[in-house]
């Protein structure tokens, strides 16, 4: 999901790479959990004694995600906040682009051809 911000962050159950959280902002995070529950069911199919192990992945998975989840700007915010929100920097970038097709008639900035 890429927010107005660009900020992106991806939904638990897809996404690839490893991400972080910096300075409030969230990368791309791998949140799959496929992988870990296709090695929950191998090691029950052979009676390994790693599914504890491989359960325990799995809850600390569940724990980052979740912890990602409640760092996501705007979460505390109900639905109409985040549309309000979402209108409001949707007419900035209006307004912002008005001005500049504006700026960019006024043929102040003439750019040399190369």
């Amino acid at each position: 999901m890429t927010q107005p911000d660009g900020v992106t962050a991806m939904a638990a159950g897809s996404g690839s790479g490893t991400g972080s959280v910096v300075k409030g902002l969230i990368k791309q995070e791998d949140c799959s959990f496929l992988p870990i529950v296709h090695d929950i069911i191998k090691c029950m199919d052979k009676d390994s004694q790693d599914v504890h192990q491989e359960l325990n992945k799995l809850k600390t998975k569940l724990q980052e995600t979740r912890e990602i989840i409640l760092a996501m700007p705007g979460i505390d915010l109900s639905p109409e906040q985040q549309h309000l929100q979402l209108q409001n920097l949707r007419d900035q970038v209006r307004t912002k682009n008005e001005l500049l097709q504006k700026y960019k008639s006024l043929c102040m900035f003439d750019i040399p051809k190369t």
